[in-house]
């Protein structure tokens, strides 16, 4: 019974594929009509149709809005990131002053116990 659901879900996984194959075609046709009758870019009838970049090679307002605004964000991740890495060896360096301290008075302590 296990065998016969796995070759299901395998048919199933390869007839999708193939769905997704024929749209995929479908779509470049129907993109291609719309140049044809002269609806393009303006298609609304093609599925998922993504218009094309009114100002290739030119950053609008909008676009350079946006990217700032990513910017921020990048930057604010950054600093995040710097304030963790300086707090782990902030600690680290603690770490190793008290045991650099701990070190200093075992010395201390065996030079009086010889001495």
């Amino acid at each position: 019974a296990l065998q016969v659901q796995n070759d299901h879900s395998d048919a199933a996984a390869s007839d999708l594929n193939r769905r997704m194959q024929f749209q995929n075609k479908l779509a470049g046709v129907c993109e291609e009509m719309c140049k044809e009758v002269g609806a393009y870019p303006k298609c609304t009838q093609c599925p998922k149709f993504v218009e094309p970049d009114s100002t290739p090679g030119v950053m609008t307002w909008d676009e350079l809005l946006e990217h700032m605004d990513n910017l921020v964000n990048w930057g604010q991740d950054q600093v995040k990131g710097w304030h963790k890495q300086a707090s782990a060896l902030q600690v680290q360096n603690d770490h190793s002053d008290a045991a650099a301290s701990e070190l200093n008075r075992r010395m201390r302590f065996q030079n009086k116990l010889a001495g």
